[in-house]
């Protein structure tokens, strides 16, 4: 801009010294005023492109938010950035699930339930616009009263109320559900069914069994009861005619998470749960060269339990209730042993409408097979730990290296886990047991920090957590003792630590945040974020993520998101759109140069439409 100046006093000069004006210089004066205007033109036009690519490149969020009509003032590239406010969706939308829409399941393969999976409408289709609350919608019953009662018109769906009332999934009274603990194989109640269980599975009562998944949970009450025999439980259940199941789920405050398993591995990592459950959840696990079982074989661990009640479990006693016959019930039960004992598994226990399997703890048997054996071990390319769009594949997949304390009964009991660096932290890039250990004590600090400057956290007003971009699960680690359970969200194009999170007695799931998140809107309390913009920003808008995280969190709900204060300073512009409160604090002990601390909580709005 100084060339620009120069210029500028040159050309005023050559005026006052030449009455005829510049364009009247003899042939010599030209040859030698010209070369120098055309070098200072030049410098002037070279200045300007300069100082615009410089503050271009930082980012392209600038432009992204001159798309929704952004005011930019101030000098250089320290913008005072406006953003006009997003626009409310229809009402219609106040259940969306974007990755998994019924009103696009039209489009996809009805083979194999593949149409219930994710399947992410394209950027030109996503809506930018806030999810509205449903009418009625009340802030949602405090945890630990959440397990046993919501509000109906925060989750206004009778089908299962009156599809399943003989079998006391929930009750309709007044205002509310009640949750009192049913199931379709424990009509007598969820605890009554646990005890048996865990006469069966000794390994439930003394820490060697911690992580647990539910394959089709319903409302959740089998995982919801574990949380009180220190068990935690990722429960799945797909969006189907069961309405909202995982909705009701996360309401109550269980953990739980949109999924199918049908063609693509479920996104977790290998041996990342010690049990898997099946509650009459109706999945042909034989069918297609046992892939169903074999994904579920791929997450679980070493010496690690699968759980069967239902069909065709006790088909003696149940199958004229099941609309079959003995002789079909018979014959599934002997398909799955048989495919069960070709997988090297062996019959755990079996009592009543119960039955046990158990996964070999090494190597043993997978060598003692002959090569014909079906199901073959999975070729050495394919990655066990890859899950995210990755087709599922009728092999066992197995652990690509030797551990020695990642089985069942092998890794430390709970809570012992939570603290000890496992081995898997030392298997992926930039991963060791020493920094594992300096994370558990950094995020110990930090919490204390989070804590002052958000006194919710801690109180029954904060229950379902989302780490939105964990390494080792150390934010999580650092709430263990706070009634809270943590999502840990590790991204699909960041290094594969997930499996040091489940080592650690925690859950989580892999996720790509430029897509939505599987889950319904308003099922989350608190989203923590660090690092994910600074590392990320280049593949998607910055808007993009902060829309979704405006749907999956509840009104008066949480954001606490660390990064460079680029980074920060549009997070704060684009939340005021979102009708969010944000300050900004400086950081007590910052993870990387230039980085600042955004608390945001979201505003309880209701629909103009149900004015």
């Amino acid at each position: 801009m100084l060339w620009c100046s120069v210029l500028k006093f040159t050309l005023c000069n050559m005026k006052e010294k030449d009455t005829d004006g510049f364009f009247s210089f003899s042939s010599e004066k030209k040859s030698r005023v010209v070369p120098p205007v055309l070098v200072l033109f030049s410098l002037c036009a070279i200045s300007f492109y300069m100082g615009g690519l410089f503050c271009s490149t930082k980012d392209q969020q600038l432009l992204d938010l001159e798309l929704h009509g952004t005011d930019i003032k101030g000098d250089g590239c320290q913008s005072q950035i406006k953003v006009a406010e997003f626009k409310e969706c229809n009402l219609t939308y106040q259940d969306l699930t974007p990755c998994m829409d019924p009103g696009r399941w039209r489009k996809y393969d009805k083979h194999r339930m593949a149409f219930r999976e994710r399947h992410c409408p394209p950027l030109s289709e996503r809506m930018e616009c806030l999810i509205p609350p449903p009418e009625g919608y009340r802030i949602p019953v405090r945890w630990p009263r959440s397990r046993d009662e919501c509000w109906y018109r925060n989750v206004p769906y009778d089908w299962i109320n009156s599809e399943k009332a003989n079998q006391r999934w929930m009750q309709k009274k007044g205002e509310k559900f009640i949750f009192p603990g049913g199931g379709t194989m424990f009509p007598n109640g969820v605890g009554e069914y646990l005890d048996q269980m865990e006469k069966l599975i000794p390994g439930m009562k003394d820490g060697s069994v911690r992580t647990a998944l539910d394959t089709g949970c319903g409302v959740a009450s089998w995982g919801g009861a574990l949380l009180d025999r220190g068990i935690l439980t990722m429960s799945l259940a797909p969006r189907d005619n069961h309405e909202a199941q995982v909705q009701f789920a996360l309401e109550r405050g269980i953990p739980a998470i949109l999924g199918v398993i049908a063609t693509q591995r479920l996104p977790f990592p290998a041996a990342a749960f010690d049990i898997a459950h099946c509650s009459r959840c109706l999945i042909p696990w034989t069918d297609h060269g046992g892939v169903n079982l074999l994904e579920v074989d791929r997450v679980l661990r070493p010496g690690g339990f699968w759980v069967l009640s239902g069909p065709p479990v006790n088909y003696q006693v149940h199958w004229k209730g099941w609309e079959s016959t003995e002789e079909k019930q018979r014959a599934d039960l002997e398909k799955i042993q048989d495919l069960l004992h070709r997988m090297c598994y062996k019959r755990y226990a079996m009592k009543g409408d119960i039955a046990v399997w158990q996964k070999p703890i090494d190597d043993t048997c997978y060598n003692e097979r002959s090569e014909e054996t079906e199901p073959p071990i999975c070729d050495d390319s394919i990655d066990p730990d890859a899950a995210w769009y990755v087709p599922m594949r009728p092999c066992i997949a197995k652990l690509t290296a030797s551990f020695s304390r990642i089985g069942v009964g092998q890794t430390p009991k709970w809570p012992e886990r939570l603290n000890d660096a496992p081995e898997r932290s030392n298997m992926f890039s930039g991963g060791s047991a020493g920094a594992f250990r300096q994370d558990a004590r950094l995020w110990g600090n930090i919490l204390r920090q989070y804590k002052a400057l958000l006194p919710d956290l801690g109180s029954s007003k904060i229950r379902n957590v989302m780490d939105m971009n964990t390494k080792y699960g150390g934010f999580a680690s650092a709430l263990i003792n706070d009634p809270v359970w943590v999502m840990n969200v590790v991204s699909s194009y960041a290094v594969n630590s997930l499996g040091t999170v489940y080592d650690r007695g925690l859950i989580g799931t892999i996720n790509d945040w430029c897509e939505p998140f599987s889950t319904y809107p308003r099922t989350y309390d608190l989203l923590h974020v660090e690092g994910l913009f600074n590392a990320e920003s280049h593949r998607c808008e910055m808007k993009i993520v902060l829309l979704e995280m405006d749907r999956i969190l509840r009104p008066e709900g949480y954001v606490i998101l660390r990064d460079a204060s680029y980074f920060v300073h549009n997070a704060q512009s684009l939340g005021k759109s979102m009708r969010w409160k944000c300050e900004k604090h400086d950081v007590e002990m910052p993870l990387t140069e230039n980085e600042q601390l955004l608390i945001c909580q979201k505003t309880f709005w209701r629909s103009s439409q149900e004015l």
